[in-house]
């Protein structure tokens, strides 16, 4: 009888050794990283107008996610701006992009194709807005635009959308009182320089390369854009309200400014996907961001405002639930 007990007892202990290991085993299968889960793939990331900032922080953010998501192979679409790029995203043209805030706002507002399906992941840096018109010129205020031939951007740009609620801030028809020129950064400078245009305007990161390089061979002036002009742009409701009145500081252009700020309006700048963006990939997307900041920066320099406190804020989009996991997981 007693070693009957005893088999009993030993079998019984055996069992819940057997039980407790598969329990532990279980335990760290759930825990383990999942190698399988690794994001990789294709991913069409649309930029900006050659020479813009968009496409030179593209292409440096393609640099820093080869390394960190080295199974995702990441291709550059060049574009007109902000407009374009959401209706690529939304339709699935791309899966990754950055737009600015008020462009996002006017696209929900107007119902546009897959609208309801964008997300957003990261607040980045803010454009400033910059109306450059040779030294010499007479202009002096949006104004005194009036008759002259102005680039406004491309259709597809943010530039395009923001340079018309300026001109109608200021009593201009954007198609009538001006002769509108649709270029983009990459071609303004020259046609400024000789002489095809009176007057463009930009909006984009400081310092915009291709301002500071025409500003170095050609002098060139930056129009104040007064806080009363944003004023009146904001009582154009709707989505003017994304514009906040800033100053571009006096070291932005060095031989432009002579040491003075310029009144301008500003806009911030979101990284855009959609809820059909895999949240592995979208959160390894955001944790590049913030963490390649400094690096990217170094040679974008607008990148270097990118901030984890207030990355998270990317009105009027709601978050991408990868990119929700990134900032949990940062937390303090």
């Amino acid at each position: 009888m007693v070693q009957a007990l005893s088999r009993i007892s030993r079998r019984r202990a055996l069992e819940g050794s057997a039980a407790a290991v598969t329990a532990l085993a279980l335990l760290l299968w759930w825990s383990a990283p999942d190698e399988e889960a690794a994001p990789r793939g294709k991913v069409t990331f649309s930029t900006g107008v050659p020479s813009g900032v968009y496409q030179r922080y593209g292409a440096l953010l393609e640099e820093a996610l080869a390394q960190n998501v080295p199974d995702v192979r990441i291709r550059l679409l060049t574009s007109e701006g902000s407009q374009q790029n959401l209706t690529r995203v939304a339709s699935g043209e791309a899966d990754f992009t950055i737009a600015t805030a008020d462009a996002v706002a006017t696209h929900l507002r107007d119902g546009r194709p897959g609208a309801k399906g964008l997300r957003g992941c990261a607040r980045l840096y803010d454009d400033y807005v910059q109306l450059v018109v040779p030294k010499s010129s007479t202009v002096r205020s949006t104004r005194d635009l009036r008759g002259l031939r102005v680039g406004v951007g491309q259709q597809g740009s943010g530039v395009r959308l923001l340079a018309n609620r300026i001109l109608k801030a200021s009593g201009l028809d954007p198609a009538r009182d001006i002769v509108p020129m649709s270029a983009g950064i990459d071609t303004m400078p020259g046609l400024l320089e000789t002489d095809r245009l009176d007057a463009f305007f930009w909006s984009g990161g400081l310092p915009t390369s291709a301002v500071q390089l025409l500003s170095e061979r050609f002098p060139i002036r930056l129009v104040p854009l007064e806080k009363e002009l944003v004023d009146r742009v904001h009582a154009q409701g709707g989505t003017s309200r994304y514009y906040r009145s800033a100053v571009i500081p006096a070291d932005a252009y060095a031989r432009v400014q002579a040491g003075r700020p310029v009144e301008t309006v500003a806009v911030a700048n979101l990284l855009v996907t959609t809820d059909r963006a895999d949240p592995a990939l979208t959160e390894a997307f955001t944790r590049t961001v913030i963490r390649s900041r400094d690096r990217i920066g170094r040679e974008v320099h607008p990148a270097q405002l990118v901030d984890l406190r207030t990355a998270i804020y990317t009105d009027p989009l709601p978050l991408h639930e990868g990119a929700r996991r990134y900032y949990l997981s940062v937390k303090p």
